[in-house]
């Protein structure tokens, strides 16, 4: 399977989100930041924190990032890293945070997106240090599938859907692949897009982290010696999606921990977000994420001086060993002077 994949497969985990009404939560707990944290009844994970943080443990710290909580210790792990994702499918950089690294970020994120950032106003751009991402991608279906009339979704009523109904073409089902089927309450399936990615969607999943939940999946897939292709009487319905969450992770923030060489750091803010929409036609998903970092005993440093006397000036001499100069002048008509 497409290396992708996992990108999206966490994303239809999450029970109650039916409703084609765009959500804003921040500080949730739903966004995980690895695979292998363990997650409640909803969750939502994607790779660009952990992106972040391989970047910081190995370009700069250059060994584990030694905070003690669950959370570091699974990013430490690197269970997800670059070169399980496609270029282009993200943008990331770190360094010294300026105002020009600022607008390079903003600069390249137009060029390759043509997106703006909704994070990076809530750093400090002040020459301490900065990591950032953004996985952007979109994808439509090979086939425009059926908008269906609305219906619950557990205990949630009236929820949009879309999918394939009896009166639906047949051409519709070819774009599905059964991954495995054991009953209507327990299968996975999924489908083609016009672009290098597929969408899974497994209903009522086994595990308590993404990462069982994927495993538990694909060992089913593999044991799996049903249907493959939906029958004429097969019948299929999605939720519609649309969801923008945000999460700080204040567990990792204010905490001391030092370099290979020593440097004392602490990650002053820390925050993902992920925004994903979902209907009949395809989906696009957008997430960010960002970690400012600082010594210590960081003081801020000195902007760039330029010491250009292009304007009205006073100029002295005076012998060093007095108080008092011997001459002044000040200058505002430089012409009246050369």
């Amino acid at each position: 399977m497409k290396k992708v994949i996992v990108l999206l497969l966490c994303l239809f985990l999450i029970s109650g989100c039916g409703e084609r009404v765009k959500k804003t939560q921040t500080q949730t707990k739903e966004i995980v930041a690895t695979t292998e944290d363990r997650i409640g009844d909803n969750g939502l994970w994607c790779a660009t924190f952990q992106l972040i943080w391989n970047d910081l443990k190995n370009e700069y710290v250059k060994k584990d990032i030694e905070i003690d909580n669950d959370v570091a210790r699974n990013l430490n792990k690197e269970s997800f890293k670059e070169s399980e994702i496609s270029e282009s499918y993200y943008y990331k950089k770190y360094g010294y945070a300026t105002p020009e690294l600022k607008s390079e970020i903003e600069q390249s994120l137009k060029e390759k997106f043509n997106q703006e950032s909704e994070i990076l106003d809530e750093f400090s751009w002040d020459g301490s240090l900065i990591f950032y991402t953004m996985l952007y991608r979109e994808f439509e279906f090979e086939k425009k599938f059926d908008v269906l009339s609305n219906n619950d979704f557990g205990k949630y009523k009236n929820i949009k859907y879309f999918g394939i109904s009896p009166d639906s073409k047949k051409e519709l089902k070819n774009q599905i692949k059964i991954l495995f089927y054991e009953n209507n309450q327990n299968f996975a399936i999924s489908i083609k897009t016009k672009s290098n990615d597929e969408v899974i969607m497994y209903k009522n999943p086994s595990g308590e982290t993404f990462d069982e939940i994927y495993k538990n999946m694909t060992s089913k897939e593999k044991n799996y010696e049903g249907e493959i292709y939906m029958g004429d009487n097969d019948e299929f319905k999605a939720p519609m999606l649309s969801l923008n969450y945000k999460r700080e992770y204040d567990e990792l923030e204010n905490k001391a921990f030092k370099t290979y060489e020593g440097e004392e750091l602490y990650i002053y803010k820390a925050i993902q977000t992920i925004q994903f929409d979902l209907d009949e036609k395809g989906g696009k998903i957008k997430s960010e994420a960002g970690m400012g970092v600082k010594n210590t005993a960081f003081h801020k440093p000195s902007e760039p001086k330029k010491l250009y006397l292009n304007d009205t000036f006073a100029l002295f001499l005076k012998e060093e060993s007095k108080e008092k100069p011997y001459f002044g002048a000040k200058i505002t008509d430089i012409t009246k002077f050369q």
